[in-house]
């Protein structure tokens, strides 16, 4: 048996030799390990009699392997990566290469977001089905707001999911912010999930719910919009590096991160949270709960991301562009409060289109002093200071008592 206190004794052979630093074996060493390595690789390689001939036909197509193509075709240098070597676009440095880490808000976000893992179908949603069966569960203005809801977001996190991994994933050159962005894409598929999940547990007209961004206005709207943002920037062919592309990719993230998860979320957020408060659709609330807590990272994820790209390209940040990083929160601000006037024409749930108005100004001016630029509604307040304890992470009742609080990456986070 192996006794640990003779593993701790002195030996005259190891004293003799100056001790290696930790991990690391000496030059001899690795040197006769890497000649006995090769040689079984080469034994591995060398044809038998027991090989059929396929296997023959790929042993001598390995043996035509140019490896030096393989490396070349890999994204960025081939040298050992440096912190100064990493910026956020337009990087030369070898992108698979995670450490050193650049920004280490973005790993904290990663690991953030996988400690907040969540599926839809830990939610109980018996309670919904049978408010939502009833005749009297729902008055016809709540059914409208449920239903336009769902019909939005079903869709507007795929739009966000296809601008995630057909463009922005590849013209982003950093990569713990492209592990951060990986997390990002998984978690707008559980959104879509957690969409349809409400949607088919409540037995609603697919068909009419998934189709709303073609066939209702307000909604219609929203979508046109963010995909005007997105579709030069998916061809595959496009590449930052010049002064027009580069700020036509900037504008695709304001477009996205300030607009469409900034301000495009939170009239139905607010609206489906209301309801919930009322314990009214506390299933279809509680998934909205946890999409809002990981909207929230998304948004503040993309904000420190077009801030690091204004710091690292500043001849990006003029005058020119700050108008149009305004002008295209304003619009999306004013697109919001359309579609809040058309979600509830009557007031409902304590609120109204008129205060959600309030709330969307308000909304808009921090998404503009987040990346730099001056608040266009003097004066704007929050009508719903309750919804900032749910986006702040703050609750009077722990955020996962109605799940199972023991669930570790569901809990790892503090909520106090």
């Amino acid at each position: 048996m192996l006794n640990w206190e003779e593993f701790d004794k002195d030996d005259d052979t190891a004293t003799a030799k100056p001790a290696q630093a930790a991990g690391q074996q000496a030059p001899a060493q690795t040197e006769r390990l890497d000649s006995e390595g090769d040689a079984l690789v080469h034994d591995a390689r060398a044809l038998s009699a027991d090989d059929s001939d396929a296997v023959a036909r790929a042993k001598a197509a390995l043996n035509e392997l140019d490896i030096q193509e393989g490396l070349d075709d890999l994204e960025g240098s081939s040298a050992r990566v440096h912190v100064g070597d990493k910026q956020m676009i337009n990087a030369r440095a070898d992108l698979n290469q995670l450490v050193p880490f650049k920004y280490d808000w973005a790993w904290q976000k990663y690991l953030d977001g996988c400690a907040n893992h969540w599926m839809p179908q830990e939610v109980n949603m018996n309670a919904d089905i049978a408010t939502w069966k009833s005749p009297d569960g729902l008055t016809e203005d709540e059914r409208r707001i449920v239903k336009r809801n769902l019909g939005f977001f079903s869709t507007a996190d795929s739009l966000v999911a296809n601008n995630l991994v057909l463009a922005v994933y590849r013209l982003i050159t950093n990569p713990e912010c492209r592990q951060y962005i990986l997390r990002q894409a998984f978690e707008e598929a559980i959104h879509t999930h957690a969409y349809q999940y409400c949607i088919e547990s409540l037995g609603m007209d697919e068909g009419e719910i998934f189709n709303m961004y073609h066939e209702i206005p307000s909604v219609a709207k929203k979508a046109s919009w963010g995909l005007k943002y997105t579709r030069s920037i998916s061809d595959p062919e496009f590449k930052t590096g010049t002064p027009e592309t580069d700020r036509q990719f900037l504008k695709n993230l304001i477009a996205y991160y300030c607009v469409l998860e900034g301000i495009f979320f939170y009239c139905g957020f607010t609206q489906i949270l209301s309801m919930g408060r009322r314990n009214k659709m506390t299933g279809t609330a509680e998934q909205f709960q946890y999409i809002l807590r990981d909207e929230s990272m998304h948004l503040n994820f993309g904000i420190d991301m077009i801030n690091q790209i204004k710091i690292e390209n500043p001849q990006l940040w003029d005058a020119q562009m700050k108008d149009e990083a305004t002008q295209m929160i304003l619009q999306g601000t004013q697109l919001e409060i359309e579609y809040a006037r058309d979600t509830m024409p009557r007031g409902v749930l304590g609120m109204n289109a008129a205060m959600m108005e309030d709330y969307l100004k308000f909304i808009a001016n921090r998404r503009l002093t987040q990346i730099g630029l001056k608040e266009e509604y003097p004066g704007a307040t929050n009508p719903f200071p309750w919804m900032s304890e749910i986006m702040d992470l703050k609750k009077e009742k722990n955020f996962f008592e109605t799940r199972v609080i023991e669930y570790q990456t569901g809990g790892a986070l503090s909520w106090d």
